[in-house]
């Protein structure tokens, strides 16, 4: 009988853990997606940054030279 009380007290510490660990998730995809978004903007704002004042095809859109 302690054998079963055992498994049950460890499957219900490990199910804690997997809820914690799978709200810790959400929360870090929601912050990557929030993340990529600001750096997309930063990245198109400084594209137009750099055509406006250059008048040329901003750096990241340029093809390196040996091609």
């Amino acid at each position: 009988m302690s054998s079963l009380v055992d498994l049950e007290e460890a499957l219900a510490h490990l199910t804690c853990q997997v809820e914690e660990m799978s709200d810790v998730i959400a929360r870090q995809d929601r912050e990557i997606d929030r993340l990529t978004a600001r750096v997309q903007m930063l990245m198109n704002r400084e594209a137009e940054r750099e055509a406006d004042s250059s008048g040329t095809i901003p750096l990241a859109d340029q093809k390196p030279p040996h091609w």
